[in-house]
């Protein structure tokens, strides 16, 4: 399998719709279940599938990104393997930003090609799923397809979100739609397994994930006016290639979104969640970090999950994701919410000058009260704090946070002064 797949995860554009969760990081840099990056889900499945070779592509605010790959991903130095990035760069036959996921490909096709590969998987870098890529290779393998697609079936009332795909008895791919009408759908109904028909699922939307012949993707990149895999290579390339849909039931959805983000993470806190942090073949590799384990005094804690560095004093902490080195202080209540954490820590000469000057520590006061609320890396918010998000507060845009679908996004680095009211 090592030889036989290049793996290539698109790093996706300005990530506008994440903002402001990406004004300082690239969409794949973006801190996940407090202590990872998305860019770790795609890599982790390509390197748990035995596909160690893997290229990730990026343009816009990638210091953060490279300095994580740098940082997280080293091999031994005679395996061959890597995780490298692939920044958008001129050269004489490109000059510009890509343009699309197409474009993305091409523009770097002169480092895939210097490499031995049969067929290069293609992934999102903001998608949370686990999966065996051996198995789709396998499955594209077998039905001598020119390229698979996976396929997630999803009901009616989110085929209208997606690209839907209809396949005949041999999972054949015969036909495509990008993001139908309700009233469209009856026409695009796939063969799902009995367990799908049970739940409504039977659309076959695209999961955005690819298996390419090497020579049919080198020749597809030849056609410079296509910029995009999902709204034009995979419809004109089902008209004249085999097309097979490799059809996958798991958990899988796309963090394209401030609330389909928080959704994802506070997911991670039930019982039972659909996302498998602790399986032993499946679990998120990370960078190795040195840190203490974290110490809490005096807190009730229901469906939360806590990374290691912290310092914690809260009252209560419930349905919540706390990151690295995150500081909450006492009386506090916290519930609903993503804390990210710090990326280091305050010296003691630097908390005393803070304390005499009144300035809040980083991390979280005294007597806060705070629900609904992702909290950036690095911020800092006083004591007697009350955020209370939810569907009253109406779509806001300010210098501290940002308000997206009724959740509060307390910005990167930001400081947010004692006595502060969002209700």
């Amino acid at each position: 399998m090592k030889k036989k797949v290049l793996g290539i995860i698109l790093g996706g554009g300005q990530g506008s719709r994440l903002k402001p969760l990406t004004s300082t990081r690239s969409k794949p840099a973006v801190p996940i279940a407090g202590k990872y990056r998305l860019v770790d889900i795609p890599i982790s499945n390509c390197l748990h599938s035995g596909i160690d070779r893997i290229f990730v592509l990026t343009q816009f605010n990638s210091a953060s990104l490279n300095k994580h790959i740098k940082n997280t991903y080293s091999f031994g130095n005679f395996s061959g393997a890597f995780v490298d990035i692939l920044a958008a760069e001129q050269t004489p036959e490109n000059d510009g930003w890509f343009q699309g996921t197409a474009d993305a490909v091409r523009q770097s096709m002169q480092h895939f090609v210097a490499y031995d590969w049969d067929y290069a998987l293609i992934l999102s870098g903001d998608q949370l799923y686990q999966m065996d890529f051996n198995k789709m290779v396998k499955a594209h393998e077998k039905s001598k397809a020119d390229i698979s697609i996976a396929t997630l079936p999803v009901c009616a009332k989110d085929a209208t979100g997606f690209g839907i795909l209809k396949t005949n008895e041999n999972e054949e791919i015969t036909s495509f739609i990008e993001k139908p009408s309700s009233d469209q759908l009856p026409e695009w109904t796939s063969d799902v397994t009995d367990e799908m028909k049970s739940q409504g699922r039977e659309y076959l939307a695209s999961m955005g994930i690819y298996i390419f012949n090497r020579e049919l993707l080198v020749e597809l990149m030849k056609d410079k006016e296509t910029m995009d895999f999902g709204g034009e290579i995979i419809p004109q390339a089902i008209k004249t290639n085999k097309v097979a849909s490799y059809q996958y039931e798991g958990y899988w959805t796309d963090i394209g979104t401030i609330g389909s983000f928080f959704e994802a993470n506070l997911g991670l806190t039930d019982d039972i969640p659909q996302f498998d942090l602790f399986g032993n073949d499946t679990n998120v590799l990370t960078r190795p970090r040195f840190l203490p384990p974290t110490k809490i005094s005096g807190t009730t804690l229901e469906k939360t999950l806590i990374a290691e560095g912290g310092i914690i004093n809260a009252s209560r902490i419930e349905r919540t994701i706390i990151g690295i080195r995150a500081r909450i202080g006492i009386g506090t209540t916290i519930s609903n919410c993503y804390v990210m954490g710090n990326d280091k820590y305050e010296g003691a000469a630097e908390i005393e000058e803070k304390r005499n000057s009144n300035t809040p520590l980083k991390g979280i006061g005294d007597r806060c009260y705070i629900n609904n609320c992702i909290i950036d890396k690095n911020s800092s918010i006083g004591n007697d704090v009350k955020i209370n998000g939810g569907d009253h507060l109406k779509d806001t845009e300010t210098d501290l946070y940002t308000v997206r679908n009724g959740i509060v996004v307390i910005k990167n680095g930001v400081t947010v002064p004692s006595g502060t009211v969002i209700i």
